[in-house]
C-alpha cells in the first residue's frame, strides 16, 4: 500500500493547473531569492562583515530574517516586504475608526481594490523614510562598504531600495494570482526558512563536537521536540470548532421531516499567521530610532527580543490583531 503523502504528490502532477500554479509559484520565489543577493550599486560586499555581525543578533536578527538575508548583504530587496505589511496594518487599524475607510471595506472588490492602492502609495511613503534610514545605518556599521560618491549614492540607493520592495510586493501578488495563494506569507515563509539548511548543519556540528553535552542523544530530543512542533502547528491550523444548527421537526401526515442537527465548522484558528506578522511589522518600529549600540530606556527595552516587556507587548498585540482580523 502506498503512502497517502506520497499519493497525494503523485496526484498533483495529474493536474494540469495545478501542477502549472505550483511551478509559477516556485519560478517567482526563485526570482525573489536570487534578487536578496543582488548587491546595491556601489557597495563593497567584501567590506559588509561588520553589517552581519550587527544583524546577528537581537530586532536586527528578526529583522534579517524576515528580509530572507537581504538587509545583511545591503541587497537591492534589503527592506524586503516589511514596509508594505506596516502600511497594511495603518490602513486596517485606519478602517476601525475613520469612515471612509469602513465605507470600503464594505464595498467589496471595488473597495479592496482602492483600499490595495492607498496601501501601495502608503509603502512608498514609509520607504522613502526607510531607506535613508537603512543608509545611514550602513554608513555607520560598514564606513568603508561604500565605494562611490555618498550624494549620488543616497539618491540612487533610496530609490532602488524603494523599487526592490515594491518588486517584491508584485511578486507577492502574482503568487496570489497565479500561483497557489497566500503571496505574501510564502515570500515571508521562504526568507525565514532559507536559512534551516545552514541552521540545522551547524547544530548537528555542534552536537558531534568535542567537549560537547548532550551529543547525538540531545540532538535527537531536538529534532523530536521540532516535529511536535510541527504536528502541534498543523493542528492548530486544522482545527475547527463545530456549532451545532438544529432545524425543526415538521409533520406532513404520517411523515417527520427535519429534526435533523448539523453543525457550522468554524476554524480555531481564523486568522492565520497575520495577527504575529503584524504584531512583528510594529514591533519592528523601535529599531528604526536605535543610532548607537548604547542606546538606553524604552528603545533598548523593545529591541530586545528576549526581555519580559518585549514579549509581553508582542503577545499583547497579538491578541489585538486576532481580535480585529
Amino acid at each position: 500500500m502506498k503512502i497517502k503523502l506520497v499519493e497525494t504528490l503523485q496526484n498533483i502532477w495529474k493536474i494540469d493547473e495545478l501542477k502549472n500554479r505550483i511551478l509559477t509559484t516556485l519560478g517567482f520565489l526563485l526570482v525573489y531569492r536570487l534578487g536578496c543577493f543582488v548587491v546595491l550599486p556601489g557597495v563593497d560586499p567584501q567590506a559588509l562583515e561588520a553589517l552581519g555581525q550587527q544583524t546577528s543578533k537581537g530586532v536586527l536578527s528578526l529583522l534579517d530574517m524576515f528580509s530572507g538575508g537581504a538587509f545583511s548583504h545591503a541587497s537591492v530587496l534589503g527592506l524586503g516586504i516589511m514596509p508594505y505589511i506596516s502600511a497594511s496594518i495603518v490602513v486596517q487599524l485606519l478602517g476601525i475608526v475613520i469612515p471612509y475607510f469602513q465605507r470600503l471595506q464594505r464595498d467589496g472588490e471595488s473597495g479592496r481594490n482602492k483600499m490595495n492602492q492607498i496601501i501601495r502609495w502608503l509603502t512608498v511613503a514609509i520607504l522613502i523614510i526607510q531607506a535613508p534610514a537603512y543608509i545611514a545605518n550602513l554608513y555607520y556599521t560598514a564606513p568603508n562598504a561604500v565605494v562611490m560618491d555618498h550624494s549620488f549614492f543616497n539618491v540612487a540607493s533610496t530609490l532602488i531600495l524603494t523599487g526592490g520592495t515594491m518588486f517584491v510586493m508584485w511578486l507577492g501578488e502574482r503568487i496570489t494570482d497565479r500561483g497557489i495563494g497566500n503571496g505574501i506569507s510564502l515570500i515571508i515563509m521562504i526568507g525565514i526558512i532559507a536559512r534551516l539548511p545552514k541552521a540545522l548543519w551547524d547544530e548537528i556540528m555542534s552536537k558531534f563536537a568535542a567537549n560537547t553535552t548532550g551529543g547525538p542523544v540531545a540532538l535527537l530530543l531536538e529534532f523530536l521536540f521540532l516535529f511536535f512542533v510541527f504536528v502541534g502547528s498543523i493542528a492548530l491550523v486544522q482545527a475547527t470548532r463545530r456549532i451545532p444548527v438544529n432545524y425543526a421537526k415538521k409533520i406532513e401526515g404520517n411523515k417527520q421531516y427535519g429534526g435533523v442537527r448539523q453543525y457550522i465548522p468554524l476554524k480555531l484558528n481564523a486568522a492565520n499567521v497575520m495577527p504575529i506578522i503584524f504584531a512583528q511589522a510594529l514591533m519592528f518600529l523601535p529599531v528604526t530610532f536605535v543610532s548607537q549600540d548604547n542606546a538606553s530606556g524604552f528603545v533598548t527595552t523593545f529591541s530586545d527580543f528576549t526581555g519580559f516587556w518585549y514579549n509581553f507587548v508582542f503577545a499583547l498585540l497579538i491578541i489585538i490583531f486576532t481580535y480585529f482580523i
